[in-house]
């Protein structure tokens, strides 16, 4: 109850000046009113007026319903208006003459409203930012100050490498941080210089802030945590003024850790925008690099940041110096996907046919953020089934979800569409399996996923670092194979193989320009291999071919492109039949599984 009226006693008085105010405001203030000469007279003629006096060129009184007037004459005629006019009455006892001025109100009355709803502002601005600030007091104008969250020693525990599963040498990278951080003795004595800075990049949900965590939890030292975007405000000099808060918090604090999250949000190269270059951003970061330099002494502070665009970033970051460690947290191998699913199934009861090693097999290029909502979609679905353990198929259904999306079995449609759909599919699908060195088919389902009618799932054997020319130009086959399935049965193309021909556009344009696998314009890189400019550095750079260069690639692309689709046309037409049985069974089942799709590719009859 105590702090119930401590927190709404502000607000009390906000009421009660906003109700004082008002009623100063409708308060009846005794008013002069500015009377004209032919006026007066009427008043004079009525006996309206109850005493005057002469100031000046003016004549001021009171009327008898005690309304004070001023009546303001040309010179030299208010004292002949008098004398004709008033004295005669003042003798008669008519009207009584004024032995001063009629009494004034004090200046500050007539200006106390003003003054009033003048301080109701300033109270409601000072609530406001007293809220913004997370109503602490004293925190009004601490802008500057680093909104940098120290992470205290029960949650520094929570995480530590031993939750970290799949990053081996990434985790070897950093325990020699946490070493430095526990025993610097030993490193000092050699001479060795531990690096300041230490910068994570990878793709996004490959765990680089969980990373940092169980190094706060492995080291035990004070951690600093913050994104690189709470730096920067809209106010001159706040970001540059948060960074010295920071480093001054930390090197009290010392030894610690500071961990900036999203670092390209304040690090972007410099001098890349439309604008001038002394903008809000670039001072933070001139900030930035002077506390990192070294011009300051901060023994024991060691900067982590994380990332997913290392290639924006300021080369002035990067040099060593200030972050001297740059560790690439990739997608996990096989092992490491396994590893992974092994710590997020831990507290989940998995049924007996599980089996996380063939997991992990079937989701290749997933991150770990992908394993956990994939190991989380699959529990899901077993509580929606009221099921006390979670299954394989379960699991398997997850993945797929995770990466079409979930089945759309509510959606109509119709005969004609479902029949294209079943062609699409069997087409994709028996082009990869008869082509040697493909991944084998793991599913095949015309039940709308997603924005696609329908989905062929491929599972690798092994994870590939690196794609051959063979296994892309087969690639193209494969994309190309629903679009001629429906230009040979149905003698008829639909819109239903945008994608596939987005992505075999692609891959054409990507063997040509980027990897060097053309014959006629040999190995050269062609344009820049970023999809979108980064403006500053690659806007109003030309082109670094020529328009000549362009139609060969151009051509060489649709030369790629028009073999595939001729050798899948070649494979489709002379294995028309699987393909019609692969269609039927789809229509039939609506989804086949890797061993239904292989007993009716052999032709041999499916079991109930």
């Amino acid at each position: 109850m105590k702090h119930f009226f401590k927190g709404i006693s502000m607000y009390l008085l906000i009421i009660i000046l906003i109700m004082f105010a008002v009623s100063m405001i409708g308060t009846d203030v005794e008013t002069v009113s500015e009377i004209d000469i032919t006026e007066l007279v009427k008043h004079i003629d009525n006996g309206n007026i109850e005493n005057i006096v002469m100031v000046d060129n003016t004549l001021k009184g009171k009327l008898k319903d005690e309304t004070q007037f001023i009546t303001v004459f040309p010179p030299h005629i208010v004292e002949r208006f008098y004398i004709e006019n008033i004295e005669p009455l003042v003798e008669a006892g008519e009207i009584s003459v004024a032995a001063e001025d009629p009494p004034e109100d004090p200046w500050y009355v007539s200006m106390l409203p003003t003054i009033m709803i003048i301080l109701i502002f300033v109270v409601f601005w000072f609530v406001f930012m007293q809220q913004s600030q997370g109503g602490s007091g004293g925190r009004v104008m601490s802008f500057g100050k680093s909104k940098a969250k120290m992470l205290k020693e029960d949650e520094r525990n929570k995480i530590t490498f031993k939750e970290v599963a799949g990053l081996q040498e990434e985790k070897e990278e950093l325990k020699e941080i946490v070493d430095f951080l526990g025993n610097p003795k030993k490193y000092i004595e050699i001479g060795a210089r531990i690096p300041t800075g230490v910068l994570l990049v990878g793709p996004p949900g490959t765990g680089k802030t969980y990373l940092s965590r169980a190094v706060a939890g492995e080291a035990g030292v004070p951690f600093f945590t913050i994104s690189g975007s709470d730096f920067v405000e809209m106010f001159v000099g706040v970001g540059a003024s948060r960074v010295r808060d920071l480093f001054e918090q930390a090197k009290k604090n010392s030894p610690c850790i500071i961990f900036i999250d999203e670092i390209d949000a304040v690090g972007r190269r410099r001098g890349a925008g439309l604008g001038g270059g002394h903008d809000e951003r670039e001072q933070t970061l001139n900030q930035l690099l002077v506390e990192m330099d070294g011009f300051s002494t901060n023994e024991g502070v060691i900067v982590m940041a994380a990332t997913n665009r290392a290639d924006i970033l300021d080369p002035a970051l990067l040099r060593p110096g200030r972050f001297d460690r740059t560790i690439y947290v990739g997608l996990p191998d096989v092992r490491g996907r396994e590893q992974i699913l092994e710590v997020h199934t831990k507290n989940k009861p998995l049924d007996t046919d599980v089996d996380l090693k063939t997991v992990a097999k079937r989701t290749p290029g997933f991150t770990p953020a992908d394993l956990e909502n994939l190991v989380n979609e699959a529990a899901l679905l077993t509580a929606r089934y009221n099921l006390k353990t979670i299954p394989m198929e379960l699991i398997d259904e997850a993945s797929i979800k995770v990466q079409a999306g979930p089945e759309k079995k509510s959606r109509l449609v119709s005969d004609k569409e479902r029949k294209l759909t079943a062609y699409h599919e069997a087409g994709h699908a028996l082009v990869g399996r008869l082509i040697p060195g493909t991944d084998p088919v793991h599913m095949v389902t015309i039940i709308p996923r997603g924005m696609a009618g329908g989905f062929t799932a491929y599972i690798p054997e092994e994870d590939r670092n690196f794609i051959t020319k063979n296994q892309m130009q087969d690639k193209l086959v494969t994309l190309l194979g629903g679009r001629v399935a429906e230009a040979l049965v149905l003698e008829d193309i639909s819109t239903g193989a945008q994608n596939d021909i987005e992505r075999a556009t692609k891959i054409a344009k990507a063997m040509v320009t980027h990897y060097g696998m053309n014959e006629k314009l040999g190995p050269m890189t062609y344009g820049t291999d970023q999809e979108e400019v980064f403006v500053g550095r690659d806007l109003g750079r030309g082109k670094d071919y020529s328009e000549e260069v362009a139609a060969v690639i151009d051509a060489e692309m649709r030369k790629l492109i028009d073999v595939a689709y001729q050798r899948a046309e070649k494979l489709l037409s002379e294995n028309l039949a699987i393909l019609e049985r692969i269609a039927n069974a789809l229509l039939e089942k609506e989804t086949l599984d890797a061993k239904e799709f292989e007993a009716i590719f052999l032709g041999e009859e499916l079991g109930e």
